[in-house]
Parts: structure tokens; C-alpha cells; sequence
């Protein structure tokens, strides 16, 4: 009996002594950790002893912060100022020209931060790419956004707006004069996107979509951060089948296989335009070496990233802005009847001083990081060492009172061919050698939008729907854009 119970008791005893030793660890582990982040702390504390920030929660930081505060900042803390997040992290907002200005000029990589978890969706291109490679990419890239190819690509534009204001709109006000614009805007831009890149596509909204919602909602979720559990989750899951599907959208392999044809390449030159995906692969080809099929699918992803949901948002909230401003919409169309010539949208001064002014107020990309690859020190004698994150906050830079008196106020003048401002003042595109690639396009594309929508339609604000700007992966509202639209034509 005795040896039997003894022979129980063993394995219970071994049992016991693993927990013991599991718990030991644990502990181990969750002091070192912990031991980690204090000294991560101190040494975050030390960099930004030289830079006062508002007072923040001891979990939250300032994670609850909105544009108002951010605005007040401008006004009480010079320059730049910390912004902290989850208590353990920090990084320094900057909205002063003069920072500003030493920055872009860097060769520092963009903080990994929120780009990460963009990757399983557009890929490493030329977004998240840092250092020698994306020299490389962007080097080859530049061609695709010269003016000669930009040109042709109008008449796409023309295309996809017109569906959108005939086929869309017109229909849409025999029911009611009021519209929330942004979802058509958006559609029309992706329309317009994916006819440069592939000339032939099938749809993938819905994916682009859940895509949008499924970043941001991870950039703000703390238990989202690491990969190991965030795809175990229902969003995870959700993630991985939306990238499968905007994927297979890339079209690569069947129009690697037709430019293999002897005569192809010379064929696809002398088309009436040239798409994204033909000018990566022709230079493949001539270069001898160059993009793997695999960096090919990512520069088309963050094209049709970067030339979709940016666009649709600067294009809405510039006709927001002029439907409250119908005295400088009025201006507007009266320039725009004058210029009928749609190879020539940059023709139009006074719409492009409108334009501009919009993107100060309501610019599509707010926010951008930089990771110091070496220490800084700025005209104020402040300085940060390597390894810091730097914020730089073009919401609070086109906002701050100090750099644009009346910042608030809508006024078009600001851009006059003879106004002077700070050459890092005004940031809609970024600036310095990592600029956004595609901003003429852009511009185009909003130059042509504004013109065939003012042509058609007079603009008035919803007095009940006010919107309320929400920056996620782009500048966005919380309840919509919602506009009054009558006809004129």
C-alpha cells in the first residue's frame, strides 16, 4: 500500500516542480522585461529633458489626443514636442520649418512603427523601403512619373470622373440633392489608378476597403502589436485574406510573359500611353537586372495605394471647402469655362491657388516618422541622439499660427505667385529626397476632378452634417462629406 501511494506521489511531485520552475522563469523573464523597459524609460526621459510636452497619462500617454490639442500645441511648446504612447514610448512631434527643413535632407530610414503593418498588404516598395534599395527603386521609378508619361494618362482621368458625375451623381440627384461624396470619390480614383497601372482589371474594393479599416485598427491596439497574436485573431485572419485578394490583382506573370515576345517591347512603347506595370518591366529588361517578380507586385501595391485612397481624400475635402466657400467656387468655374482644353489642367491659376490652400487645411497624409540614423541637433540648439523617432506633423505645421497667420481661415491668396512663405511651410507631399513620387499626378487628377465637377455642378455645404476630420491611414471624416449638389448643365 505504502508503495503505492509512493509511486503516485512522484509524478505529482515532478509536476509541482516544473510549475515551480516554469513560474520561476516566468518571473525571471517579466523582471528582465520590465528592467528592460525602465531603462528604455530613462534613457527616452534624458533625450527629451530639453523639449517640455503637455502632461500625459501614466498607461495612455497622449494616445487620446485630438487635432485641437495638437493645434494648442503649436501655440505653447516651440518647435517640436514629445508625444508619448503607452507610457513607455515617445517620440518628438515637430511642426516648425526650420526643423522641419533639417529633416527631409537626412538619409534616416521611416520608423518601422505603423509602416510594419502595411507590409503583408503592399509589400516592401517604395514606401517602406529604406536605404540603398530604395534608392535603387526610386531611381527606377522616376521615369514613370516623368511629365511626358503623366500626360496621356488625362484623358483617363476625364474618363473615370465623368462616369462618376454622369453615371453616379446624375442619377443619384433624380432621388435627392444631398450626397455623401467620399465613397464615390474614392471609387472613381481606384477606377482612374487602376486603368494607369494594368489598362485591364477586375475589382478589388472590398479588399482595399478592410484593408484600410484592418492598419489602422491595428496601429491602435495595443495587444495588436506583435505579429504572433494578431494573427491568431479574428482581424489577423481577416488581414491575410484581404492581402490574398488584393494580390491577385497584380496581373505580373501574364504581361511578363507577352513582353517576352519579340516584338512586344516595341509594340508597348508605342502605345498611346504606357501603364505603371509596362514601365517597371520594360526597364527590368533594358537594365538587364533589376525587379524580382516579388518587388514588381509591391511597387504596383503601393501605387495603387498611395495613388487611391490619398487622392479621393484630397479631392473631397477640396470640393467640401469650396462648396463653403461659394464665392471662390464661383471664381473657380468662371476660370475653369475659360480653359476647355483638358490636356492643359495647369492652366487654371486661381483653381490651383484654391487647391493648394485646401491641402493646407485638410492635407491627405498628416503625419510621417523618421527614425535618426544618427544624432541631431536643430537651429535652437536642441538636439536628439540616434534611434530616436521624429514625428513630423504637417497637420500642425499647415495649422500653426506662428508659420500662417489665421491659419483657420481659408484663403487662397496665401498662394499668389507673388506670396512669400518658408520653403518647408507647406509640406502636402512631404518633402526632400523621400517627396511623395507621384504628386503631379495627384495634382493632375485633383485639377480635373475640381474642374468637370464645377462644370456640372454648383456645391453647398449640409448644414445638419458637418464633417469632423479624422486622420487613420489617410485623412479621412468620422461621419462622411456629405454635400448639396445642383445641376447646371
Amino acid at each position: 500500500m505504502s508503495v503505492s501511494v509512493l509511486s503516485l506521489t512522484r509524478p505529482l511531485d515532478t509536476v509541482s516542480g516544473l510549475l515551480q520552475l516554469a513560474s520561476l522563469l516566468g518571473l525571471a523573464l517579466l523582471l528582465l522585461k520590465t528592467a528592460q523597459l525602465y531603462q528604455r524609460r530613462q534613457w527616452m526621459l534624458k533625450a527629451i529633458q530639453q523639449f517640455p510636452s503637455p502632461p500625459s497619462h501614466w498607461f495612455f500617454g497622449h494616445k487620446q489626443e485630438e487635432g485641437r490639442e495638437l493645434k494648442k500645441r503649436t501655440e505653447k511648446y516651440r518647435c517640436a514636442s514629445p508625444l508619448w504612447l503607452w507610457g513607455s514610448r515617445v517620440s518628438l512631434i515637430v511642426y516648425d520649418p526650420d526643423y522641419m527643413k533639417m529633416i527631409p535632407g537626412r538619409s534616416d530610414p521611416k520608423s518601422e512603427g505603423a509602416y510594419r503593418f502595411m507590409a503583408p498588404w503592399i509589400g516592401y516598395g517604395l514606401l517602406l523601403l529604406n536605404g540603398e534599395i530604395w534608392f535603387q527603386h526610386r531611381r527606377m521609378l522616376t521615369p514613370a512619373f516623368h511629365y511626358d508619361i503623366l500626360k496621356p494618362y488625362v484623358r483617363l482621368m476625364v474618363d473615370s470622373v465623368q462616369v462618376m458625375l454622369v453615371n453616379k451623381w446624375e442619377e443619384l440627384l433624380s432621388q435627392n440633392s444631398h450626397l455623401e461624396i467620399f465613397e464615390h470619390v474614392s471609387l472613381m480614383t481606384l477606377d482612374t489608378i487602376m486603368k494607369c497601372a494594368f489598362r485591364n482589371f477586375q475589382s478589388y474594393i472590398q479588399a482595399i476597403k478592410d484593408l484600410n479599416y484592418l492598419v489602422f485598427s491595428r496601429m491602435r491596439n495595443v495587444f495588436y502589436q506583435k505579429d504572433i497574436f494578431y494573427w491568431l485573431t479574428s482581424e489577423g485572419r481577416r488581414n491575410h485574406k484581404a492581402c490574398q485578394l488584393a494580390h491577385e490583382h497584380t496581373v505580373i506573370k501574364l504581361r511578363k510573359a507577352q513582353l517576352q515576345e519579340e516584338e512586344e517591347p516595341e509594340k508597348v512603347r508605342n502605345k498611346r500611353h504606357l501603364d505603371f506595370l509596362d514601365i517597371l518591366l520594360l526597364a527590368k529588361m533594358e537594365n538587364g537586372r533589376g525587379l524580382s517578380d516579388k518587388d514588381l507586385r509591391a511597387e504596383v501595391d503601393t501605387f495603387k495605394f498611395e495613388g487611391h485612397d490619398t487622392t479621393a481624400s484630397g479631392i473631397s475635402w477640396i470640393l467640401y471647402i469650396l462648396a463653403t466657400h461659394p464665392e471662390h467656387q464661383q471664381r473657380c468655374r468662371e476660370e475653369i469655362q475659360m480653359f476647355m482644353r483638358w490636356e492643359g489642367p495647369d492652366r487654371m491659376p486661381y483653381t490651383t491657388m484654391c487647391i493648394k490652400e485646401a491641402l493646407r487645411l485638410y492635407l491627405p497624409v498628416p503625419t510621417v516618422g523618421r527614425e535618426l540614423s544618427k544624432p541631431i541637433t536643430f537651429p535652437d540648439g536642441r538636439s536628439l541622439p540616434r534611434g530616436f523617432l521624429v514625428l513630423l506633423s504637417f497637420y500642425a505645421l499647415h495649422h500653426n499660427s506662428n508659420v500662417w497667420p489665421n491659419p483657420e481661415v481659408f484663403d487662397p491668396s496665401r498662394f499668389a505667385p507673388d506670396a512669400s512663405r518658408h520653403s518647408h511651410a507647406f509640406l502636402p507631399f512631404s518633402g526632400g529626397s523621400r517627396n511623395c513620387i507621384g504628386q503631379h499626378f495627384a495634382l493632375k487628377e485633383m485639377k480635373v476632378a475640381v474642374a468637370l465637377t464645377l462644370l456640372r455642378f454648383e456645391l453647398a455645404p449640409d448644414p445638419f452634417r458637418i464633417p469632423v476630420p479624422t486622420p487613420r491611414i489617410v485623412l479621412m471624416s468620422k461621419n462622411g462629406i456629405h454635400l448639396h449638389l445642383r445641376k447646371l448643365l
